[in-house]
């Protein structure tokens, strides 16, 4: 059925888009290719395609909202960051794959990069490689080692589930809480917990 396959595409794509260290999308991948037996490789073919998009748009907005809420020293020091890595050349496009082809969320990667302005077409071409390479191979495994679709939401709630999200959060607390500009100049290694943009006052005006 169609509808299955939108559900595939639908499924890859929420997962990647949210700003949140979501299971990996090949969770619902292999969710839904057990429960409804369908074609392995439509199902890679669509998530893969789903989670791209979802991701490129995270990059896309992602920007524009750390510059509401986060204070802007904290989003230049994390473009500084991003300029970094951009100068590591080959050396962060292979972080970049090594990170992909991990079973982690690659929701920090992405508010990273999106934080420091980097460019999708920088990270993308990078990330479909090691997406497609570790989705074929983890919804291969999946159908032959899951029996039923209790077996797979079992695995969904997991020790190495919880590991990956909390290893994501770790991920994302780095980027925002360390003084990059200070570590990577002074090589001096400092936390900052202020980075929140303050609320602005309400004007009160007398009647």
């Amino acid at each position: 059925m169609w509808w299955q396959y939108l559900m595939v595409f639908t499924g890859s794509f929420l997962f990647d888009v949210v700003p949140i260290p979501f299971p990996p999308a090949f969770t619902i991948m292999i969710f839904l290719q057990v429960a409804y037996d369908l074609n392995i490789w439509w199902v890679i073919i669509l998530g893969v395609t789903g989670s791209i998009i979802g991701r490129y748009l995270l990059t896309l907005y992602i920007p524009m909202l750390a510059g509401r809420i986060f204070k802007k020293s904290k989003n230049e020091d994390v473009q500084f960051l991003g300029e970094k890595m951009k100068d590591k050349g080959w050396k962060c496009q292979a972080a970049i794959l090594f990170y992909t082809l991990l079973p982690l969320p690659t929701t920090p990667l992405f508010l990273a990069s999106g934080m420091a302005k980097i460019s999708a077409r920088y990270i993308i071409p990078t990330f479909f490689v090691g997406k497609l390479i570790s989705d074929t191979l983890t919804v291969h495994l999946g159908r032959y080692v899951s029996n039923n679709t209790e077996s797979i939401l079992e695995g969904g709630i997991s020790w190495k589930s919880v590991l990956s999200l909390i290893l994501g959060l770790l991920f994302i607390s780095s980027v925002l809480f360390i003084e990059w500009r200070t570590l990577i100049q002074k090589n001096k290694f400092e936390l900052n917990f202020k980075i929140w943009k303050p609320r602005k006052a309400e004007t009160i005006h007398a009647g």
